[in-house]
């Protein structure tokens, strides 16, 4: 694949804070981006230069899309897989994959994949009834976690099962297919964020320490509490990943770190990821220019990491404080131009730099 040339336009699908931040890296490098989406006054449509509002299934509007970019990414996983094989049709480059998409849109599916690359998950099944949801606890046990298969996110679409007694009914709550998935007795959660350049080159940033609070990320810390061994069982997990797919960009994997300090996958992100956003101060190359580099078909870039991090979301009114973190000369503070400060809504974040 030849690279793009500055002045170059970069198709984002998506207009959340995500594709806000990768546009910004893109201009840095010289690119236009144009953004689609269905959501009117977007975060990411306000740093752009165009913005496309429609139907991620509207066939002429995405024709049209595709005629305007050079090379199609997402900002979300949830962007439907139809939509990246329409671009495609239409004649566009799309990176990630379609097939990349579509495993990480379904929880069934891709703890499913995992196994079958030989990448270790909790105990799942695959939920369409209370009969099934019965079947599967006298299997796996309790406790357990019931999730829906598509569409769930920092924490939605989750019901916690901690006795038998918690799954009466809890099918018909959850209301849509689901995956019931084991409790793992973990020690901590962290995650790897890899590249993968046009060419094959692959990249690793140093493993993140992540702290949930509601099921949303709340803090992540660097250099995460794990050994040399666990970063290679990270490392090669991803890799297996990246290249199964002949994947083109950033990708993000969730593990559970047990008590032996072997990994279990949670979920995998297409995408850049909430726990890499230390990177755009904490890294010779942020998570969002790899991302740019690697669609574009750029060298991917260095990603040493240079202080040791405590990275911090922004959650509702936590963002009402921005004066104070303004002042704070140790806070590089970002916020995402969302409108509504609404509970467990992700309104921004502060990284802070330490000395090792």
């Amino acid at each position: 694949m030849s690279a793009l040339p500055p002045g170059s336009t970069i198709g984002i699908l998506g207009g959340g804070q995500l594709g806000r931040m990768l546009s910004q890296a893109a201009a840095q490098l010289g690119f236009d981006v144009c953004i689609f989406t269905d959501e009117p006054d977007s975060p990411a449509s306000r740093v752009s230069a165009k913005t496309f509002v429609g139907n991620y299934l509207d066939r002429a509007a995405l024709t049209d899309f595709a005629r305007r970019v050079q090379v199609v990414t997402t900002e979300f996983e949830n962007v439907p897989a139809e939509t990246a094989e329409a671009l495609i049709e239409a004649g566009a480059r799309v990176a990630p994959t379609p097939a990349a998409l579509a495993i990480a849109q379904d929880r069934f599916d891709e703890k499913s994949y995992f196994q079958s690359a030989g990448i270790v998950t909790p105990a799942f099944k695959a939920i369409s009834s209370q009969v099934d949801l019965d079947a599967a606890i006298a299997e796996i046990g309790a406790p357990a976690i019931l999730k829906t298969r598509r569409l769930g996110y920092d924490g939605r679409g989750q019901i916690r099962i901690k006795t038998t007694a918690d799954a009466k009914g809890a099918c018909e709550k959850l209301g849509a297919p689901g995956i019931l998935e084991g409790f793992c007795a973990f020690e901590r959660e962290v995650s790897i964020i890899a590249a993968r350049g046009s060419d094959g080159a692959v990249a690793f940033y140093d493993i993140n320490e992540n702290e949930h609070t509601g099921g949303v990320l709340s803090r992540t810390t660097l250099p995460a509490n794990v050994s040399d061994q666990t970063i290679i069982e990270a490392q090669t997990a991803a890799q297996r990943v990246l290249e199964a797919f002949d994947y083109v960009g950033v990708l993000t994997i969730e593990f559970f770190v047990m008590p032996d300090g072997s990994l279990v996958a949670n979920e995998m992100a297409p995408r850049v990821h909430n726990s890499g956003h230390w990177t755009i101060e904490g890294a010779l190359t942020s998570q969002f220019e790899q991302h740019i580099r690697a669609v574009a078909g750029w060298p991917l870039g260095p990603t040493t990491r240079i202080a040791a991090i405590e990275m911090l979301n922004l959650i509702g009114g936590d963002a009402n404080d921005w004066p104070q973190l303004a002042a704070d000369p140790t806070a590089r503070l970002h916020l995402y131009g969302k409108r509504d400060a609404r509970a467990g809504r992700k309104m921004g974040h502060v990284t802070k730099l330490k000395s090792s």
